[in-house]
């Protein structure tokens, strides 16, 4: 765990979105030379790497092709199946291993490694079929979310319920094995980035204050509005989830807090994250710089925040008046991953605000009829 890569080796990506091309960007700054596996031409991040292998993720001669021409394997999100990772691994070095892979991909996997370790969970029940989910939403109760436990972002593959009798349970929990969640009294949702090397050493960021539109982020605000208690928590936590997963590289740690201020963990995600692209501007080092430095095993240095900052992420249906709104924003930091289709609800880019007035900023980009759509 203690192999290093100077800059000038090669560095391969597993995906080819926003994520492997922000990552491609901070790899390609500090001298790195970078190649994505994404099955779309052209895709985001191949756009600023040297090459691409053009394949789907589970093509394993295409994987093995890849390790055999990079020195350090990673990958930018976390469906990546596990198995092929530890055949893929006997041609190159894959610092992340699988372990973080394996309970991430599964909320079954992810619910139980919390619990053992003692990290604060909502109440939750397994659902295989429905007799599950009656005995289950017996003893969880309503307002409560099915989830499917494999899977899913951005509010897919998810349902809030009210009762038994809404429509759509049947198909959800067909579909595969569910998990049924108390919705708790939500006071805010908030998310901390860590970074780890493979010496042990760990740059953890500010807690982010997240804000959802019909299950997608919308914006992230860093940092998150909450007391110094509840801050140096989800930093104990998120440190002892990284020790326990033998993180290497980056992960975002998602957190609910309840309107008590009880703090419950949401999500692990073993990967660079949404709500922390606004480090790129805001902090000494980003969460990508941060994520290559971990997977190269460099130096970790403290994270010093320059100045809050507020993150929007624009969507298919904002892209357009966004790239027109720029010229009349200076403050703006934007962000166009140079997606070829423009869908809505996609996301396609994000705008990063550096802000000494958080409420007054927040209030101007709700005031902005970019939004609106």
């Amino acid at each position: 765990m203690n192999k290093q890569f100077l800059s000038g080796s090669t560095i391969g990506i597993i995906g080819g979105g926003q994520l492997g091309q922000m990552m491609a960007f901070s790899a390609k700054e500090m001298g790195y030379k970078v190649i994505i596996l994404d099955p779309q031409d052209n895709c985001s991040a191949a756009q600023v790497s040297d090459a691409q292998i053009v394949a789907e993720y589970d093509d394993l001669e295409a994987l093995i092709e890849l390790s055999k021409n990079v020195d350090v394997l990673t990958y930018e999100f976390e469906n990546v199946d596990a198995e092929t990772i530890n055949e893929v691994s006997k041609y190159t070095y894959i610092p992340q291993g699988t372990k973080a892979l394996t309970v991430t991909q599964n909320r079954t996997l992810e619910k139980q490694f919390l619990e053992e370790n003692n990290f604060p969970v909502v109440p939750h029940a397994i659902v295989d079929n429905m007799e599950d989910f009656e005995s289950a939403s017996l003893r969880i109760g309503f307002p409560s979310i099915l989830k499917t436990t494999r899977g899913g972002y951005d509010g897919k593959g998810q349902l809030r319920l009210s009762d038994t009798l809404q429509t759509g349970i049947s198909e959800l929990v067909s579909s595969g094995e569910c998990m049924l969640e108390k919705t708790i009294e939500l006071k805010m949702e908030v998310s901390v980035v860590i970074s780890r090397n493979g010496s042990g050493e760990t740059a953890v960021f500010p807690v982010i204050e997240n804000i959802h539109r019909e299950n997608i982020l919308h914006l992230s605000i860093c940092p998150a509005r909450i007391n110094d208690e509840l801050s140096n928590e989800i930093h104990r936590i998120a440190e002892g989830i990284s020790e326990k997963l033998e993180l290497i590289g980056t992960m975002c740690v998602e957190f609910f807090i309840s309107e008590n201020n009880e703090l419950f963990v949401n999500e692990i995600a073993p990967r660079p994250h949404n709500s922390g692209h606004l480090t790129i501007e805001s902090c000494n080092i980003s969460q990508f710089n941060a994520h290559i430095r971990g997977v190269c095993n460099l130096p970790m240095p403290s994270i010093e925040q320059f100045k809050p900052a507020i993150m929007v992420n624009l969507l298919g249906q904002h892209l357009e008046k966004a790239r027109q709104d720029v010229f009349k924003h200076s403050d703006w930091n934007f962000h166009d991953y140079g997606k070829d289709q423009i869908k809505h609800n996609r996301k396609m880019g994000h705008i990063t605000i550096l802000t000494n007035d958080i409420e007054t900023t927040e209030k101007e980009i709700e005031q902005n009829p970019i939004w609106d759509v």
